[in-house]
């Protein structure tokens, strides 16, 4: 691991700031411990002098100073540092999320970016409020050390600049060690948070099928691994300790003998003795306290390393800036010779795709599962861009090119918030008139005022709430909402009653008027108002007139 991460830097300005604040701090804290040593020496040597308490009272006064001094240099220097990982954390966490909102599915997978944004920059605090401090005094204090040493002894100074390079250099060797060991257990911790999370997700599944019992046994087994780890690390962080207090007390007993000797035979001043004495261990502590505070904030720093590495994998977009309103001659779809290939997958999802459709035009896509319907829309809304081939959006940023779609999936993801909430999805500025007009073009105002606070109402989790046709009429009410040229619908009838398909299959239609449509559904009966109907198998895609796929 390097002493400071430059990427923490470039990523986070508020690492800049407190790095700066932080050599501040460290060069007033080095100041106080000097002068602390210096009127410390001074009391004692006057005290065996046999000076009374009146000639030491000055001293003492500015030796409680000094100590008040240090207290609250070391208090403000915790509290800032707290305060800047509290703001890069946000940052990073804020710049993870919309990397993998812009990367699309498959860029970082789930349970690894929620263990990320959680407990992995939850750890970053051990590194800003004592790992770099302790980093910044470990390079001033000896400096200071040696400097006001030589000026009173030169031989001690020699001793100890002999003595003090051996702590980094086993720092460094025990390090290694300890970086390919927290690596390890921040794997088995991914792996642990993202089955842990798929398992939660799928469980009503897993219990249908009986295989509940069989995944909790993967748990465990994940989870004792990740134990083993933990303690292997744990077992090396004291193992170093040990080694770099057993090197720092060796090193300040050299120095305390061959000061003793010298001050029986009488070549060296009580007071120089002293001081020599009082500074030596200040010239080794902020060293032991870098090593032991390295192994404390290895696991935020390998989670920020894995975060930067999250950031640096892709192409990173701009805000979109904002734009007019697109029109319809902005919904045309071109796709060139497009392939598209998923990685550990020996065919690709989409091979060799060609397709126009033209401003205003309604595309049916049908084909069986599996044949690359999913992997199509996922092309068009740029949530998966093409392995090879060209599309003639490519030019626009993602951002604004999707201000020009409206989506609705064939299970839509609603939130736990209100149903005003949910459908304002669709543009957050929208006034609750247009929230409610967006509802009754897509035949969702009516269940939604018999609900006990209407638009208002709490739905629960993934709209736990509401029947299948409430929740896709709420997916309509967002694309009407949303207002945006070109249309993608995804299977919008499929699983529901027939009550439900129809009510929803006529809000469909309604949606569908001056828009570019691509409809993708297994159901036929969509071909007969299609002004082109593709079909789609193997990944390869064949366009014909409604007519041809008639007959």
């Amino acid at each position: 691991m390097k002493p400071l991460d430059p990427r923490l830097l470039r990523h986070a300005r508020a690492a800049r700031a407190f790095l700066a604040a932080a050599v501040a701090f460290g060069l007033v804290t080095t100041g106080l411990v000097v002068a602390q040593a210096v009127l410390l020496a001074r009391i004692l040597a006057g005290a065996f002098d046999g000076q009374g308490v009146a000639a030491l009272t000055s001293a003492f006064a500015l030796l409680l100073a000094v100590a008040a001094g240090r207290a609250l240099a070391e208090y403000g220097g915790e509290a800032m540092a707290l305060r800047a990982a509290g703001a890069v954390k946000s940052r990073l966490r804020l710049m993870l999320v919309e990397h993998v909102l812009r990367s699309g599915p498959g860029a970082v997978r789930p349970g690894e970016a929620a263990t990320l944004a959680t407990r992995g920059l939850d750890a970053l605090d051990p590194y800003f409020a004592r790992y770099l401090p302790q980093l910044v005094l470990a390079c001033l204090t000896p400096t200071a050390v040696l400097a006001v040493v030589a000026g009173a002894d030169l031989l001690s100074a020699i001793v100890i600049a002999a003595t003090v390079p051996l702590i980094p250099v086993f720092m460094i060797l025990v390090g290694l060690h300890t970086k390919a060991r927290t690596e390890r257990q921040w794997t088995l911790l991914e792996r642990l948070g993202g089955h842990f999370l798929d398992v939660v997700q799928g469980l009503p599944t897993l219990k249908v099928f009986g295989r509940a019992r069989a995944q909790a046994a993967v748990i465990r087994e994940v989870t004792a691994g990740h134990r083993r780890a933990t303690l292997r690390t744990l077992r090396v962080a004291f193992l170093s300790a040990l080694v770099l207090e057993l090197l720092s007390t060796l090193a300040v007993a050299l120095v305390a003998v061959e000061v003793g000797l010298r001050l029986l035979g009488g070549g060296m001043p009580y007071e120089t003795a002293l001081l020599v004495l009082l500074l030596a261990p200040e010239a080794y502590l902020p060293l032991r306290n870098v090593g032991a505070q390295f192994h404390a904030s290895m696991e935020g720093v390998t989670a920020a390393g894995r975060v930067f590495e999250v950031l640096e994998s892709g192409p990173s977009e701009p805000p979109a800036r904002p734009v007019a309103a697109p029109g319809i001659d902005d919904a045309r779809v071109s796709l060139d010779r497009v392939t598209v290939r998923y990685p550990g997958r020996d065919r690709p999802a989409l091979s060799d795709v060609s397709l126009e459709v033209e401003p205003g035009e309604r595309l049916v896509v049908v084909g069986p599962s599996g044949a690359g319907k999913s992997t199509l829309l996922a092309v068009l809304l740029r949530l998966v861009e093409p392995t090879e081939g060209r599309t003639g959006f490519g030019h626009v940023p993602a951002e604004q090119w999707r201000r020009r779609v409206a989506w609705v999936p064939q299970d839509p993801y609603l939130f736990a918030g209100s149903v005003a909430d949910n459908i304002r999805l669709g543009d957050p500025d929208a006034s609750d008139d247009a929230v409610r007009r967006a509802a009754r073009l897509a035949g969702a105002d009516e269940f939604i005022r018999r609900l006990p606070d209407g638009y208002d109402t709490p739905i629960g989790e993934r709209g736990s709430r509401l029947s299948s046709g409430q929740r896709q009429r709420i997916a309509l009410a967002r694309a009407f909402l949303r207002d945006a040229p070109l249309l993608l619908l995804d299977e919008p009838t499929a699983h529901l009653d027939g009550e439900s398909a129809a009510a929803v299959r006529a809000a469909v239609e309604r949606l569908m008027e001056g828009r570019t449509v691509v409809l993708v559904t297994h159901d036929h009966s969509w071909t007969r108002g299609a002004d082109r109907v593709a079909e789609i198998d193997g990944g390869r895609l064949t366009v014909h007139r409604p007519l041809a796929v008639a007959s």
